[in-house]
């Protein structure tokens, strides 16, 4: 039996590398396919509040974006409590949600400059996961600063919905910009930790905490995009 150690001193048994190697692909499958599904849905309901304007509301996007959240919350809270059949189903849920919250951003921003933000964040998350997924530097010991940062930069936005203050809007955008730079290669690092740690066979367990591994990382993209499409964003005329 050949064994390591990670970071932590934890054993690992890489009796189970093939289990691992199938869930740590898992993670990526699983993002990519929400990813798809909130662009598909964003881009469906775009087009049909702009065939349907009587059918834009503000009240409709706030009920939407609560939804989500409580969704997402609701999905880490509970998920070693529901099996992995209804997780997923939960998280299938919240990437269409989440599509039909940003289908706003089609109404602002042209679909070109939408389309090459995208395959800029795509490239970063990419090259940034790599990174935290190689490196042998322990990413975790900046845990607490990415969690600190996070939490400021949340108050920070909640702030300035009231304030409407310009120059705070753009250091709040590239501050999110660099955090969720960062926050790529660390969940990327943690959550390969975990499967290591966790992820010696397939099961209802593990395949769950592959999915909060992409339920993770889906965030970090989706909030990187936002963030550089606030400035690399071409807005309709």
């Amino acid at each position: 039996m050949m064994e390591n150690y990670n970071q932590w001193g934890n054993t690992i048994n890489y009796v189970g590398a093939p289990a691992y190697a199938k869930l740590f692909r898992s993670v990526f499958i699983w993002m990519a396919l929400a990813l798809a599904a909130t662009g598909l849905t964003a881009s469906y309901v775009a087009n049909y509040l702009v065939l349907h304007p009587d059918m834009f509301s503000q009240n409709m996007f706030l009920v939407l974006a609560i939804a989500e959240v409580a969704l997402v919350f609701f999905l880490s809270a509970r998920i070693h409590k529901m099996s992995f059949a209804t997780a997923g189903i939960m998280f299938a849920l919240y990437s269409v949600l989440n599509g039909a919250t940003m289908s706003i951003l089609f109404l602002v921003y042209t679909a070109s400059s939408i389309a090459s933000t995208f395959f800029v964040t795509a490239g970063t998350f990419g090259v940034m996961a790599l990174i935290g997924t190689t490196t042998k530097m322990d990413l975790t010991k900046f845990g607490s600063i990415f969690t600190m940062a996070l939490i400021g930069l949340i108050i920070a936005t909640v702030v300035n919905i009231f304030w409407a203050n310009s120059i705070l809007y753009w250091a709040i955008t590239y501050i999110g910009v660099l955090l969720f730079v960062g926050l790529t290669a660390y969940d990327a690092q943690r959550i390969k930790n975990m499967l290591q740690m966790y992820g010696t066979e397939e099961n209802d367990m593990t395949q769950k905490i592959a999915l909060m591994g992409s339920l993770t990382l889906y965030l970090d993209f989706i909030n990187l995009f936002i963030y550089l499409l606030r400035i690399l964003g071409s807005r309709r005329d």
